[in-house]
Formats: structure tokens, C-alpha cells, sequence
């Protein structure tokens, strides 16, 4: 007598409670799918970090000599290393550092910092008047909604006052990590003098200098303790008009002058121009959103939408806020066609349920279906794997290993019931004969996917999540194939006349449909011609094997969004200006155009990514 527990029988012995399970793993499903974060790619870690440095005045030697050179030693230093590479132009020196994807996505950071202390240790090695270095290891920040502030007849001072109110409540809006303004213009105060009237009046422009810092250094005068308060006293001699700078006394030796008198004071905005950005060529400042990590791109679109409607309510006449780059959008036509994809696949495999299995057999595969994906839906959720192009192609690939053992279980059971079994006794008998074989298969398959999963660095983070999917589906599939399908089928399958007991041979009429009928006639020819099955077999595979060179490979699909990136490089040493004359070439060949929306510039930079 074998005593092994039997999954199947204690689940038909205790009917109410497996009822309870399977509605909680529906509804905690479709739960889960709603909770599930949405994004067009899975987030991953970027192992690269760019050192910057300026020293204004100095040649392309210097700089690498002076300060590109001494970084590079003391950078590779840090743990984990895989390259350096370095580049200097007069006044500047950048340096790139990558890390071996072997380093874990979670220590990159803490890497990060290590680095930031060894340059700092080291900094008092540099030159006097050098800038820096600057560290920049925030790459896998992605701007997905970026939106451009024009204003016709306005001054970037006037833009940028709207700008930093939309960017204040666009921080408020939920699951917005940053937000982040393109192409500002920083406003300057300039006071320029005429050397020939300094040197007539006698006069150091270094005296107007010193003035100027003396003038406006805040100083602390001291405190008054009162009874019940301190009072601070400062002395400030902060400007707050144009006026109030011209007016401002230079004082030199005996001699005291007008700073308007001796030099002109105007207002205007930084020389050379700061990157610039233009929303079909006009001038504009722009506004970049990244969400926070694990958050749902659809729903952050949506709230963006209303919060944008709500200030382009508020703006002047004139001022208008244009949206340049839409994620959410293109994120829910992305999930949109996996979906799409993924209903066609159980489409598919419910059509050849029913053809193959019969209308009650298929009945019931269909039904662990959705059973299935519901808990994969809340292990997803509880392992933060979002809704992105890999984890919808991972079920995808899933869906049709997911019902194979739904189908073995269903089809031991219809055989014993044939056989004149009792659907208790079929479905335990089916436990007994399949459960254990088909988890082995189903282990066998998961372990196909294993070293995607277990790989190190940002390929396996990518693409991490198709075995976790995959093995997690395969699980759940046998799961359900031992406990919800044998309980099902009491409800749905038939019992047959019959008693148990009898040999199989008297029950073995199996109703055949005309599938299984047509099948059963290939199945004998190809036994029948064994040999020549064999090489027709053995010629299809080296077939494939031999077009397999002609297949085009690439790690990722070619790109379905309604954009395209031009980037315009010129040769060193260009100015600002001169790539402005060039990009408003590129622009008047665009304007006009009646297949583009709009188009955008970006002038000394590049785009938000």
C-alpha cells in the first residue's frame, strides 16, 4: 500500500478551502496587474561615471599633464575597475571611468562615493585656479516626459520666472523624482570700463573690484540681548537695483568717483551663452521629468497631463507650454502590442486545447490559465518586477509551457475516467502518476533560463527578469496542474460507464475526434517509413542550422517611437555660435515639413535622455 501524501487528494478532501485559495489568487491578481509598475525598458544599472575638470588659461598639455594624468592615477585605485580613457582640450579635462560588470548593481553607488573621497584626498595635488573635479554618475536618470516654455516677444528673465513656477508644482505631482530645466539663461550684471579712462583718472580697475566685494560681502555686526529675544544685527550691502550699482562710490587714494560715471552698468545674460534649446526655432526653456524608480509610467502620465492642463491655464496670453517627449504615451502603446501579443498567444493555445483535448478537457485548461497569471501577477508584484517589454515577453514565452501540464493532468484524468474510474480516484491516480515527472520537466525547463538569471551585470539586469518570469510561471503551472485542475475536472469532466478494476485493455476505446484520428494516421506513416522520417528530420535541422548565418542579430529591436535623433558635431574648438548658424540651417530645412509635428534643438548639449 503506498502511503506517499497525495497533493490532489487532500485538495478534493478539503474543497472549500481550495476554493478560497483560488478566488484570493484571482482577486489578488487583478490587484497585483493594477499595482504592477509600467515602463518601456527595466531599470539597470550604468557602471560609468565622468570626472570633469577646469583650469581657465590652460593649454590642452597642461590640462593633461597638470590634472587629467593625476586623476587617472588615483582612479585606478577604485575596486572593480575596468577602464579609464581621458580626453583634454584647452581649459578642460574629462575622464571616464567604467566598472566591470562583474560589480553588483547595488554597490555601484557605495563605489561611486569611494571615488568621490580618493579625488577629494587628492584634490590639494592640483593646480591653484582649478574648477573641480566634478562627478557625474547619475546616467540611468531618464527623462521621459520633457516639455518647452516659449513666449512670444519674451526675454529668457521673463521665461524663466514661469519655468520655475511649473517646475514647482510639477515637483508636487506624484511619483515625479526630478525635474529639471533645459537650456536656462542665467542672467549677469555687467560693468564695463574704458581702459584709457582708468589710466587717465589713475585708476586700478582692481580698486572697482575689491569695491564691488567689499560692498556686497554680508557681515555679522554683532547681536543686542534683550529681555526676551536676541536681535542679530547684519550689514548688508547687497543691490537690488541697477541704479543702486551705478551710484555705489569708488573711493581711490584721496579721490572718490561715481562707479556710473567711470563705467557702464547693463544687464544681460552670460558670455558665451549657456547650452540653449529651441521648440520649432523658437527660443525656449525647457522642463525634464524623470519618475521614481519602480513607479507606474501610465499613471505618472496621467497626473502629469493634469497638472500641465492646470498651469497652461494660468499662463499669459503668448506663453505657451508645448510637450516634447511623451513616454507614458509611448509605454502604453508598447504594453498595448504585448498584450495584444499576449491575448493572441492564449488564443492560440486555447484553440489547440479545444482542438486537440475536447470541449470539457479544454474547458478546464483554459481555466488554470488565468489562474496561473494571476499568481504570477503577485509574485511579480512582490518581487518589484515591473510591466516592461521583457517581463510581457517572458509570460509571452511562458504561455505556451505553462498549460502543458494542465494538459497532462487533464488527459490522465479523462483516460481513468474512460477506463470507468471515479473522478476522485482519477484525479489522485493522475498525482500519482504525473505529479512528480512533470515538476522534474518543469525544473528541467526553468534551468534552460538559468543563466540569464544568474549572470552578472547590466545584460543579465535587463534581461534578468524572462528566467524569474519564466520560472516563476513554470512553478505555479504545476502548482495549479496538481490542485485546481483535478478539482476542476471533478466539476467538468465526464465520468464514464464502467466499473473499476477491469483491465485496461476493455476500456481503452478512447473517443477519437477526427484531430486525433488524422494525427493517429501521420504518427503510423511516420512509423512506418522510420528511416526516411529520420533523415527528413535530420535534414530540416541542419537546414535551419545552415540559413542561421543569414538571420539578422541585435540585442535590442529597432525603435517603433515617432522620433528621431540627428546629432551634428563640429569640429573642435567651434563656438556656440557658429553650432547655433548650423542648427537653424537644419531647422529651416525641417520647418514646413507636413509629416513633422514639431521639432526640437538642442544647441551646446544635448538632449534630456
Amino acid at each position: 500500500m503506498n502511503n506517499r501524501f497525495n497533493l490532489t487528494e487532500w485538495v478534493l478532501a478539503h474543497r472549500q478551502l481550495a476554493w478560497f485559495f483560488m478566488i484570493l489568487t484571482l482577486v489578488a491578481g487583478l490587484l497585483a496587474y493594477q499595482k504592477l509598475g509600467r515602463a518601456e525598458d527595466p531599470d539597470y544599472t550604468i557602471r560609468d561615471m565622468v570626472v570633469t575638470a577646469y583650469w581657465p588659461g590652460a593649454t590642452a598639455r597642461e590640462m593633461e599633464d597638470q590634472i587629467a594624468d593625476k586623476l587617472e592615477k588615483k582612479l585606478q585605485e577604485t575596486p572593480g575597475l575596468e577602464m579609464i580613457r581621458s580626453y583634454s582640450k584647452p581649459g578642460q579635462s574629462v575622464v571616464f571611468i567604467t566598472l566591470r560588470d562583474e560589480i553588483a548593481g547595488d554597490k555601484v553607488r557605495a563605489t561611486w562615493v569611494n571615488v568621490r573621497n580618493a579625488v577629494s584626498d587628492m584634490r590639494h595635488t592640483l593646480p591653484d585656479g582649478v574648477y573641480g573635479p566634478f562627478f557625474n554618475d547619475r546616467f540611468d536618470d531618464t527623462f521621459g516626459s520633457v516639455y518647452a516654455l516659449t513666449g512670444e516677444g519674451l526675454d529668457y528673465a521673463t521665461l524663466q520666472r514661469y519655468v520655475d513656477i511649473a517646475r514647482q508644482r510639477l515637483l508636487g505631482v506624484r511619483n515625479v523624482a526630478k525635474v529639471e530645466v533645459v537650456g536656462p539663461q542665467p542672467e549677469r550684471i555687467y560693468i564695463e570700463g574704458d581702459s584709457a579712462k582708468f589710466a587717465q583718472l589713475q585708476l586700478d580697475p582692481q580698486v572697482v573690484v575689491q569695491a564691488l566685494k567689499n560692498q556686497t560681502t554680508i557681515k555679522d555686526a554683532g547681536m543686542v540681548e534683550g529681555r526676551g529675544d536676541n536681535v542679530h544685527i547684519r550689514i548688508s550691502g547687497t543691490f537690488e537695483t541697477l541704479e543702486q550699482i551705478r551710484n555705489m562710490g569708488i573711493q581711490a587714494g584721496e579721490r572718490s568717483f561715481r562707479l556710473g560715471d567711470i563705467a557702464r552698468i547693463s544687464r544681460g545674460y552670460a558670455e558665451p551663452a549657456e547650452p540653449r534649446m529651441f521648440f520649432n526655432g523658437k527660443p525656449a526653456i525647457g522642463l525634464a521629468v524623470s519618475m521614481e524608480k519602480g513607479g507606474n509610467v501610465l499613471k505618472l502620465g496621467k497626473a502629469l497631463d493634469v497638472e500641465i492642463a492646470a498651469i497652461r491655464a494660468n499662463l499669459p496670453l503668448g506663453v505657451e507650454l508645448h510637450q516634447v517627449s511623451n513616454q507614458p504615451k509611448v509605454v502604453s502603446a508598447a504594453i498595448g502590442e504585448f498584450m495584444k501579443t499576449l491575448i493572441e498567444a492564449v488564443a492560440i493555445v486555447l484553440a489547440v486545447s479545444f482542438i486537440s483535448l475536447g470541449r470539457r478537457p479544454g474547458i478546464v485548461v483554459a481555466l488554470s490559465i488565468p489562474l496561473v497569471l494571476c499568481a504570477v501577477f503577485v509574485a511579480m508584484d512582490a518581487l518589484r518586477i515591473d510591466l516592461h517589454k521583457i517581463s510581457l515577453g517572458a509570460l509571452i514565452i511562458a504561455l505556451g509551457l505553462l498549460v502543458d501540464d494542465a494538459i497532462i493532468a487533464v488527459e490522465m484524468m479523462e483516460l481513468k475516467l474512460e477506463q470507468g474510474w471515479d473522478k476522485v480516484k482519477a484525479a489522485a491516480h493522475a498525482y500519482t502518476a504525473t505529479a512528480f515527472p512533470m515538476l522534474t520537466g518543469t525544473l528541467i525547463t526553468a534551468a534552460g533560463f538559468l543563466p540569464v538569471g544568474i549572470a552578472a551585470g547590466g545584460a543579465s539586469e535587463y534581461t534578468g527578469s524572462i528566467f524569474w518570469v519564466v520560472m516563476i510561471a513554470l512553478l505555479v503551472s504545476w502548482v495549479v496542474a496538481v490542485t485546481a485542475t483535478p478539482l476542476l475536472g471533478t466539476y467538468l469532466l465526464k465520468a464514464h460507464a464502467g466499473g473499476h478494476g477491469q483491465s485496461d485493455s476493455e476500456h481503452e476505446t478512447v473517443k477519437q475526434s477526427r484531430f486525433n484520428t488524422a494525427f493517429q494516421a501521420l504518427l503510423q506513416i511516420c512509423l512506418r517509413y522510420k528511416w526516411l522520417t529520420l533523415a527528413i528530420t535530420l535534414a530540416a535541422f541542419i537546414g535551419a542550422l545552415s540559413l542561421d548565418p543569414w538571420v539578422k542579430k541585435e540585442f535590442f529591436p529597432a525603435s517603433t517611437r515617432p522620433e528621431l535623433i540627428v546629432d551634428i558635431n563640429l569640429p573642435e574648438g567651434s563656438s556656440l555660435k557658429q553650432s547655433q548658424v548650423v542648427a537653424d540651417q537644419f531647422a529651416v530645412a525641417l520647418k514646413g515639413d507636413p509629416n513633422i509635428v514639431n521639432y526640437v534643438s538642442y544647441v551646446g548639449a544635448g538632449s534630456p535622455s
